[in-house]
This record gives C-alpha cells, structure tokens and sequence, in this order.
C-alpha cells in the first residue's frame, strides 16, 4: 500500500469504497492538511448525505472539481491483508465490492455507555410473610454473593417476580454486575490434556504447523470421539504461546453450550465469542480488542472471517462439512473456502475438522493439496456404534404410527437398562402438509410456493421459508367444513405424541430449532440432555452437531430415506453425513452404542455405506460419480436466480438472459427453469446453472456475460452464486 498522500501535507484524490451495494470506488478530493492512507476510515459526501468509507487506494490528479473527504474518523484502518481479502472475495463471488466491504468495516462506535446488567445479594432479614419459593430462593442466595437474576431464579426454580418481592421486601439489594472481560488472556497450560498416543501425533503436526508460521491447509478427520476439539486446542495453546491470534469457526456459535465449557476446562477463560446474538456494545469492545491484539482466541460464526485481526496465526473450521458455512444472502460466500483464502492471505495455517468432510475437502486431501490428518478410534478405546437397517416394507409401524416395532422394542430395552434414546427426524414442527379430507384443500403460503407446516406447539401454520404464520382453523377454509383437516407425515411434534403414548413412563423432551426460548433455553435444554435429566430425546438436525450425550447409547433414524429423493447432486452426501453424525451421538460414554435406521430402501448405496462401517466405500463411490458427471470437486457450477414481482417479468429477462450467453466449448448453460422454489417472499424465480471444467475461467465468462446481458428493469434483480450449496 501507499504511504500516507503527500507526504502529510494532504492534496490530491484518493479513491473510497463505500459499504453499500456499490461495485466500484468513488474519486475524492483530499483538503489540504489532512493525511491520507489506503485504509483509513474517512467520512464523505454522498448524494445529499455524509456517510462512512475507506480509502481504497491513491488516486490521480489533484482534485479539481471533486468533491471533498469530510473528515478521516477515528478508528483503526483496515489491515492491508483484511482489504485483499474483500478484493479476493468480491472478485469470486461477483458481489458489489461496497457489499463485502460492509461484513468487515467497523462502525463508529455508540457515545451512549452501556447498560450494565443487574444482579442481586441477599443483605437483609427474611421478609415478614414466607412462602416456599421465597425461601428455595434465599437459600440460593445465601453467602451473600452478587448473583444474577436470571441465574438465581433458575437455582431455585423460582420466577423474576418472587425475586422482585424480596426485593421490595428489604431482603436482597440491587447491584451491577462487573462488565464480562472480553479478552482475558488463555492460559496454554491451564489443564493440559492426557492424549492418547495418535492423537499426540496428529496434535504435533498441527503444532509444528503453527510454529512455522506459513500457510497450510491440514484436514483433521476423526471418527465422532475421537477427541478432534482436543487435538485442535493443542494447536490454539502453540498459537497462545506465541502470542498469536487464533480463530475457531463454528456452523452454529450460539448452540455450542458445550465446546465453551471444554475451552473453559482447557486454557482457563472463555473464548472471545462473536455471533449475531452479541449486543452491538459489546461487539464494539471485542472488535477493538480483536484489532488490539488482546483478544487471542475467538470462537465466531461465519462472519468472524472478516473480523479485524492483528496477527492471525492459525484458522480452525469445526465440523467444515456444514452447509451453514454458506451465505446464501447478498455476499454468496463459503465461509470454509474464504478460510482457507485468508490463511494464504495471513500466512497462516488452517485445520479443517470433520467426522465426514465434505467431498471438496476429501479430495483436496486425497491429492496431496491438503494434509490429511486421521483419528481413526474413538478416544479411552470406546467402540463406534453397531448400526442396523429396519426394512419399513416388512416391519411397518401401526397405521398412524410411524416408529417400527424393532425400534419400540430397542427404546424399551434402553428404557429397562436406564439409559436415553434419541429419536431422530430432521422434519420441523406437527406435520409438513395439512389438507381437507373432504374437498382436498391445501394449505399453501401466501408469499412462497410452499406447504405450510402445522406447529401444534405454537397452534399455528408456518412457512419455513419466509416465515409467514397463521392460526390453524378449525374448519377447511374452501368447503367451510369442520373437522376435515389432515395432517399428512410426521415432524418433530407429532413423533413426540407418538413417544409420549408408547412410552408413557418415560421423561422425552423434543429439541428444535424453532421453539419459543431461542438459542438460550436451547442451550439449558441441551445441557440438561447431557446430564441426564431426560430418557427420550426427539431432535432434528441441531442434535447432530457435535454434541456430547455420555448416556445415550440407542439412536433411532426415524426416516433415513428423508433427502435421499431430492434433486440436490450432494443429496447423497449431506444424508451420509447427517445419518453418520447422528449415529455417532450413541455410545460417547462409557456403554457401547447402537443405531437403528429406518428405511424403504435398505439396498441403496449410502445405507450400505453406512452399516457397513466403511466410509471410503461411500467416498469412493461418490467421487467416481462426480467425476463422471464433471461436478464439484472436479467441475464447477454456478447459479444465476432471477426474480421479480411477476412471473413474466422474471421469464423474460431470464430467456434475455439465456440468448446472450455465448457459451465457449466447454461451458454449459442450463435452462432458464423455474426454481424448484418457484416463488419466495413473493417473488418468482427463474433460474440458470452453469456448468465448468475446473480449468476454465469462471468468473470471467460471467463477468462478460453479465456485460452483454440486458440491465435488470422493474423489479427484476439478478443474483449470482458461485458454487451453490442450496439448489431450491
């Protein structure tokens, strides 16, 4: 980069990057006096407005009738590794180059304090009228320590408002809390681990990778307990100890409960925790922290990619096979990939973990681009989970029913032993389709070209897609007849009836994503899973994800064929590595474990696959398959959607679209098609793939198709996703 412009006298033009859907930078004239680096945080006219950018770069000429930078504000500017990265990004995603400058700029910070968190200590006599839960609570309190409310009320069972009372009562006082530190410092040998003799040599590559402080990319694969979070530690303690940052990326940071403790457990503190669900004020602190250098480890979302860092030594992805790692909103980026791309960018290592790595990565490792590192057994000696197919076609649940016999009799046997199930179903709410039995009406969203799913629980139909939400009538809405309403397939929710018929007895709690509480009774509700507190748990995907249940050796798939029908070319894959994950959460402890699948079709490959116990016989089998069909790894796609208000609107332009493509030998342009989802938020779509060997240049073909292509009218948009995760 450019030293400061004129050598501090100021004059000149810079070029600014704006954070807004903008693809090209903007000329300003620079007022003398004022200093200016590629980087720096500058306020400037726009339109009739002021707002933030960034000096991008020197510009030529001296200014004449430009208009002028406002102001250089005070905040760090960018690192120039943190400006290639937004280059590298918008170039491969073909997003607005303002777009991506937008997931990494720091705001002005907020002048208001912030608001400390309340908390209360017990301080005087027990209040003249005593009741039981006023007393669980004083108990709680007692010793006098400051405590939070919420915390308090939940030792003692108890709501905020008998809290409240004994408040007014002159029994407890009102404090703040003290402000959380946000960058406490890791202790690297706070409780050093006892690793088994491969896990030592795997933990030594990584650790010698961090040492040599250049780029890798190691891909660190174990079966599920294997101890891979243990392994990987090892490497953030060499990056501690050097004084380097750290960054450990996670598909879902608000629901890893559990890897905060064993980060706790293991170096003393907490990570620095970045994620949506932190307040802007604290981000604001942990921002600076990051930039500073104090904060050595954060544990972040995808968006943790474009955080400030000051000397980034190693880049970990968790669980890199997760399709949460994609943006599918406005920047289409793959956190995994830009990982990677920053760990280049910063000279330092990456480690992506998995118990079933995404076939790009497999492949990446099988020739020799990445290190493949093993952790083939489970840690202490424990044994992998026997799996076991049940041939729906013979062993057919009761009409209504939709749990096997073999798995009734497996969940009793578990039941008689004291030890927890898991019934899983990844299917969200009471049913997927509600109808009237007498006229066949069918509920549909009124914005997307989708059923809408019968919630019991909330006593509602929603949308999964847009998120529409009606009350469920009690009569059909076309014939006006009541109690003619069908619900057709199971969720989540109506799996839960099922248990609590069959397994009266039992203590069974439903775990998903879209019950009221959010992410922090899910947190509480997983935790009280792993101590124990339950026999029978109903879970969609989120309990696959990691999670470490010591008393759970049965796992039932209630459908293993869900997924397997779609359209998606990585359906087989994402069902091998949803059904892997997921078996993998029986037998963690000290009992062995074991899993039922339940299927139609015990004969297809990837059920193979898995009972076999023999995942290179799934992974060489798909490779094959997508070589032959030039897909990624070894091709690759990208999707153009068009939408618009109306249907015809978006046809036209996609057609317009579809005569200018000019596709070179090689390329192939496919449709324009109706998306599978065909109208979303209310807009339809149309859309277009398109097809690559891996050595032809991509991004410029559509880039220059886009040039050729008629300008977007109306309400039409186009949008552009290079390397598609999702195919609806």
């Amino acid at each position: 980069m450019d030293d400061a412009l004129d050598e501090g006298q100021g004059g000149g033009t810079v070029e600014v990057l704006i954070p807004l859907g903008l693809d090209q930078a903007y000329s300003y004239a620079v007022p003398a006096g004022l200093a200016l680096a590629p980087g720096d945080v500058v306020q400037v006219p726009l339109g009739p407005r002021e707002t933030i950018g960034v000096v991008w770069e020197r510009g030529s000429g001296r200014g004449g009738n430009l208009k002028k930078v406002a102001a250089k504000l005070d905040l760090p500017p960018l690192d120039p590794a943190l400006m290639k990265l937004v280059d590298w990004v918008a170039w491969y995603t073909l997003a607005a180059k303002g777009s991506v400058l937008a997931l990494a700029l720091r705001r002005p910070p907020d002048d208001r304090p912030e608001r400390p968190k309340l908390g209360v200590r017990l301080v005087g006599p027990p209040p003249a009228r005593m009741t039981p839960a006023r007393a669980r609570t004083i108990t709680a309190a007692e010793g006098g320590l400051l405590v939070g409310k919420s915390a308090l009320a939940e030792a003692a069972s108890v709501s905020a408002a008998v809290i409240d009372s004994l408040v007014d009562a002159g029994t407890f006082c009102v404090e703040a809390l003290p402000q959380q530190a946000i960058a406490a410092r890791p202790d690297p040998d706070h409780a050093r681990p006892a690793l088994s003799a491969g896990q030592q040599e795997v933990a030594g590559s990584l650790v010698a990778a961090v040492r040599s402080q250049a780029y890798s990319v190691a891909l660190l694969e174990g079966v599920t307990g294997s101890g891979k979070t243990e392994v990987y530690f090892e490497a953030v303690a060499e990056a501690i100890r050097l004084g380097r940052q750290s960054l450990i990326l996670m598909p879902e940071i608000a629901l890893t409960a559990q890897f905060i403790d064993r980060f706790e457990s293991r170096f003393g503190v907490r990570p620095g925790l970045w994620h949506s669900a932190v307040s802007g004020r604290r981000r604001e602190r942990l921002q600076a922290a990051i930039a500073e250098g104090e904060a050595l480890v954060v544990a972040g979302a995808r968006s943790a990619l474009f955080l400030p860092y000051r000397d980034l030594g190693l880049i970990i992805v968790d669980e890199e096979h997760e399709a949460a790692y994609k943006q599918e909103d406005g920047v289409a980026y793959h956190a995994r990939d830009m990982a990677v791309v920053r760990g280049k960018i910063e000279s330092a290592p990456v480690v992506l973990a998995s118990a079933t790595p995404s076939l790009e990565t497999r492949v990446n490792a099988e020739r020799g681009r990445y290190l493949h590192l093993r952790l083939p057994e489970r840690f202490g000696g424990r044994q992998l989970p026997s799996l076991g197919l049940v041939d729906l076609r013979r062993d057919k649940p009761e009409r209504g029913r939709w749990i096997s016999g073999a798995l009734i009799k497996a969940v009793e046997a578990n039941l008689e032993a004291k030890e927890q199930s898991l019934l899983f179903l990844n299917r969200r709410g009471y049913a997927p389709l509600t109808l009237c039995r007498d006229c066949g009406h069918r509920f549909q969203c009124p914005n997307c070209s989708a059923w809408l799913v019968d919630h019991r629980f909330r006593r509602a139909l929603v949308c999964h897609h847009c998120g529409h939400v009606e009350r469920r009538p009690h009569e059909c809405p076309s014939c006006h007849k009541p109690e003619t309403l069908a619900a057709c397939g199971p969720g989540v929710e109506r799996l839960a009836e099922e248990v609590a018929t069959l397994f009266p007895q039992a203590r069974a709690i439903v775990l998903s994503s879209d019950f009221p509480g959010g992410t922090e009774r899910l947190k509480q509700e997983l935790m009280a899973v792993a101590e124990g507190e339950f026999d029978i748990v109903i879970g969609t995907q989120l309990v696959a994800k990691g999670h470490n249940f010591p008393g759970m050796t049965l796992v039932g798939v209630v459908d293993a064929d869900l997924g397997l029908t779609s359209g998606d070319p990585r359906a087989a894959e994402r069902t091998f590595q949803a059904l892997r994950q997921v078996t993998g959460r029986a037998g963690r402890g000290e009992k062995p474990g074991r899993a039922l699948l339940q299927t139609h079709d015990p004969a297809h490959p990837v059920l193979k696959a898995l009972v076999s116990g023999d995942p290179e016989r799934f992974y060489a089998a798909e490779t094959a398959a997508r070589e032959a069909a030039g897909l990624p790894p070894f091709g690759r796609l990208a999707a153009l959607i068009v939408s618009a208000n109306a249907q015809a609107e978006a046809e036209n332009h996609a057609r317009a679209l579809a005569r200018c493509a000019e596709a070179p030998a090689g390329v192939a342009v496919l449709g324009p098609a109706e998306a599978p989802l065909a109208i979303l938020r209310g807009r339809h779509r149309m859309r277009l793939i398109v097809r690559t060997p891996r050595e032809i240049d991509l991004q410029g073909y559509l880039r220059a198709w886009l040039k050729r292509a008629p300008r977007p009218k109306g309400s039409v948009r186009v949008a552009v996703d290079v390397d598609p995760q999702s195919f609806l």
